[in-house]
């Protein structure tokens, strides 16, 4: 028997709104190579939390390879109280070129080794990072066969799985295959198998098939996107973070054609570099993008609804090239890459009120690599994730431990509530919403235990633009000449 019968019972009821659990949104995850490294510290595809000032690690890190100088880059943007940053690290094999390099980089979804590497921070680490880079990698990109037309009417008995190969345009590593037929072998379409690379021109396509014959295949070269961003936007996507990724750093049209191959809206792209040390040695500014960043996560309490724009970055010697801006004209190469979506790097100028500033160098950039505009400010899809998360994390006690009741619903509501609107109190979304409707809650979906809350929240936009409208007063002239009239009154 559970109660006594002579005696007191005592029962705790936990069917109440909980209080918000928030996560660290200002975990950086870096994937690099580091060829000195101590093994035993940092073993390859392992990703390893150290804080950003932690001179054994440093030490142990290496000073060659990717990541050498981004946590130094990191601590220089530190703001007031602020002593380190937690970095997970995932290190990576240095191949005997680029191309070798990047492959470890990009790595296996599945194995989790290259930037999936940090898909295992969570249940090794117990945290998650959700600003991600991948220093001195994320810029280069190559050129393959991207689409293929078929000519001569597609001549006749060739079969599926025919060897398309290519040859000349100074490229390697085409491969393509015919993909279906008609009934007389007439070629419908042909696949890619592999687009090859560094091609300048576009390869001599032929059948390596005995049996066909009158086809003729025509190819088309096209600039490729970089694989590692090409693997970040997924990545990002499952660990609810945002990927800084910089681009070629060498002038507008170099960034344009780099920009056009993302289209992801958790890259945040970034086009300069910066250069550092005495020796002013040029250094991928990931690093100062996401230390940036730290800090004014750290300045709003762990809020992530802030944007980087308009900062100081610390500890470089300046920008890896002058890049022309002005407050006032658009008409420059700042602005246009602003205009692109990009972020970059500006020197101040004293005496110049168009500048950015009067002096050191400033970060400007607002905005990720998506295709929607109304989820174009990184600020507000880190303010998102930062409620999803608090969702997750709060009404994940509900599960399992109570019946669905009026009392629950209620208190579900109430929970998400009490976020919302602590949020609000701090300025950090302009309103919210939260509603339990008739129409999205039918009788056999409570049947399965099984109810739907709408909420909706408007973060608040990052100010990116201030009109001034200049016009003339004449009502002063109006009031100069009735003073003009008294004075001339009482003179009289």
């Amino acid at each position: 028997m559970a109660d006594p019968i002579f005696g007191i019972g005592i029962q705790r009821i936990d069917n109440e709104p909980r209080p918000a659990s928030t996560a660290d949104m200002a975990v950086i995850g870096l994937v690099g190579t580091a060829p000195d490294a101590d093994v035993d510290v940092f073993p390859l595809n392992d990703p390893i939390l150290i804080f950003s000032d932690d001179a054994a690690a440093i030490t142990a890190l290496g000073e060659t390879g990717s990541l050498a100088g981004q946590l130094e880059l990191i601590n220089a943007q530190l703001g007031e109280f602020q002593v380190a940053a937690r970095v997970i690290i995932a290190r990576v094999e240095e191949g005997e070129d680029d191309d070798e390099t990047i492959t470890n980089l990009v790595g296996n979804s599945s194995l989790k080794t290259g930037v999936h590497a940090l898909r295992s921070a969570g249940p090794k680490l117990g945290v998650v990072p959700r600003l991600i880079a991948v220093p001195n990698y994320t810029y280069q990109r190559d050129t393959g066969v991207s689409a293929i037309a078929i000519g001569g009417g597609g001549g006749t008995g060739y079969e599926v799985g025919d060897t398309i190969a290519g040859s000349g345009g100074a490229g390697t590593g085409f491969a393509g295959q015919v993909a279906t037929v008609d009934g007389d072998g007439t070629i419908l379409t042909v696949t890619i198998t592999t687009a090859g690379s560094g091609y300048t021109s576009a390869p001599t396509l032929a059948i390596t098939t005995d049996a066909g014959t009158g086809a003729t295949l025509t190819a088309t070269i096209d600039d490729l996107a970089n694989p590692v961003t090409a693997a970040l936007g997924a990545l990002c996507a499952a660990l609810l973070a945002h990927a800084v990724v910089s681009g070629p750093h060498t002038s507008l049209q170099a960034f344009t054609d780099w920009r056009e191959t993302l289209n992801h809206g958790r890259l945040i792209p970034v086009e300069t570099w910066v250069k550092v040390g005495v020796d002013a040695t040029l250094t991928d500014s990931v690093g100062a993008i996401l230390g940036l960043a730290v800090r004014r996560d750290h300045e709003f309490l762990g809020h992530p609804f802030h944007s980087w724009a308009n900062q100081p970055v610390q500890g470089i010697v300046g920008p890896n090239r002058f890049i022309d801006f002005s407050l006032t004209d658009g008409n420059t190469e700042g602005q246009s890459i602003i205009a692109l979506n990009g972020g970059v790097i500006i020197r101040g100028e004293a005496g110049m009120e168009s500048a950015i500033a009067s002096g050191g160098f400033v970060y400007v950039g607002t905005d990720n690599a998506g295709e929607d505009d109304i989820w174009r400010f990184y600020n507000v899809t880190r303010g998102r994730d930062y409620i999803h998360i608090l969702m997750l994390r709060t009404l994940r006690f509900y599960l399992g431990r109570f019946n669905l009741t009026g009392q629950t619903i209620q208190a579900v509501l109430n929970t998400i509530n009490g976020a919302l609107r602590d949020l609000k109190a701090d300025n950090e979304i302009l309103d919210y919403r939260v509603t339990f409707e008739r129409g999205q809650n039918s009788p056999e979906e409570l049947r399965q235990g099984r109810f739907t809350v709408l909420f909706m929240a408007e973060e608040a936009p990052v100010l990116r633009y201030l009109g001034i409208r200049s016009a003339r007063y004449r009502p002063a002239l109006d009031a100069l000449l009735d003073d003009l009239l008294a004075q001339i009154d009482v003179a009289a």
